[in-house]
């Protein structure tokens, strides 16, 4: 019963498979390898974006931040949510990777609106000389609280973006499982809604760890692989990584994988809204749940062996009634039985 993260879940069997085919012999190094133009092809084609310029990288932090440095200076500000990952969980790597440049929190939420976009962002270069200039928007598709934009809600953020000339990066992590709920296209969902540069997440989804960065404007392709090579983060053995990549967009694993992580976590939704007591904290619609039920759950979940997050309140207390928040996060590879005993274990 592992809830925890989907980052905490097994590599998919077809990329094992696929990395030990790659551990044959010899290949060029730092991105050289033949597999590598493979991958490169098939986010082109994915992404209707023939131009398209495709880097990996191994973490999501990397991929977030190399990307928002590439379209920023260190006198520029990033807007973006209050809850996104590059504000909460990335140790300012993005301040560090872009040399100083500051994030400009929207709204109070895990969604921006159109309207606190546009006041953050008039707020600035309000100062001359004396404050931070206007940088990118960074969008969370899926949100940290596990909610998703709608096509529209995208657009309409990037409009207010373009009104103001400034570019707009997505953080992926999580871009297949929101991809899926939509029932779009990827250049749906990126560049056709006006997203400039995306990190397209694959270790949450299956692989071992590799991120890939979609440029759209491949003038931005040489700073880019300055600034990954100058931040350690080009691989030389870059095969793995491309062995990883192209085994998760082969026969469209990625999606399927997603739809797998989606299926899993509704029927662990469904299961939680049959119980009395059981409230959602937001309303899920992809693989994250944030609901509370009471401490009593928590302890016999806990002593049962469940792993996940308490967020809110403590195990610890007198009142087995009080209601504590948890986060629980669903991969691909999770089955229905740990899926309906971690139900019961609740409904006690």
């Amino acid at each position: 019963m592992f809830f925890a993260s989907d980052n905490s879940g097994p590599v998919h069997g077809a990329i094992m498979d696929a990395l030990a085919q790659a551990n044959q012999g010899y290949a060029m190094a730092y991105g050289a390898d033949a597999i590598m133009d493979n991958v490169r092809d098939q986010i082109r084609t994915a992404f209707e974006a023939p131009e398209a310029a495709v880097f990996l990288v191994a973490t999501g932090t990397a991929a977030n931040s190399l990307a928002l440095a590439s379209h920023c200076q260190p006198y520029e500000t990033v807007f973006c949510s209050p809850v996104s990952h590059i504000h909460e969980d990335e140790c300012n790597a993005p301040e560090f990777y872009t040399g100083g440049a500051k994030l400009t929190l929207v709204g109070h939420s895990d969604k921006m609106t159109p309207e606190d976009l546009r006041s953050a962002v008039a707020k600035e270069e309000t100062r001359g000389v004396h404050g931070p200039q206007r940088g990118p928007v960074s969008i969370t598709q899926v949100t940290e609280r596990g909610t998703i934009y709608s096509l529209d809600e995208l657009k309409a953020l990037t409009t207010v973006a373009k009104e103001f000339d400034l570019p707009i990066h997505l953080d992926g992590a999580r871009f297949a499982n929101a991809l899926v709920v939509l029932g779009c296209t990827p250049a749906e969902m990126t560049w056709k809604a006006g997203i400039d540069v995306v990190s397209f997440g694959g270790t949450k989804n299956g692989c071992m760890g590799v991120e890939a960065v979609i440029l759209f404007d491949p003038k931005k392709a040489w700073e880019f692989e300055l600034r990954r090579k100058r931040g350690a983060h080009l691989f030389s053995k870059h095969r793995y990584l491309s062995a990883q990549m192209n085994a998760y967009l082969n026969d469209d694993l990625w999606l399927t994988s997603a739809k797998q992580a989606n299926a899993n976590c509704a029927r662990l939704i469904k299961g939680l809204r049959a119980i009395d007591g059981v409230s959602f904290v937001h309303e899920p619609q992809a693989n994250i749940i944030f609901c509370a039920f009471p401490r009593s759950a928590h302890q016999r979940l806990h002593d049962a062996g469940a792993q996940y997050h308490v967020w809110s309140g403590s195990l610890e207390g007198e009142n087995p009634d009080e209601l504590l928040q948890a986060r629980l996060v669903c991969d691909w590879s999770i089955n229905a039985a740990d899926i309906d005993r971690f139900v019961a274990l609740v409904k006690g």
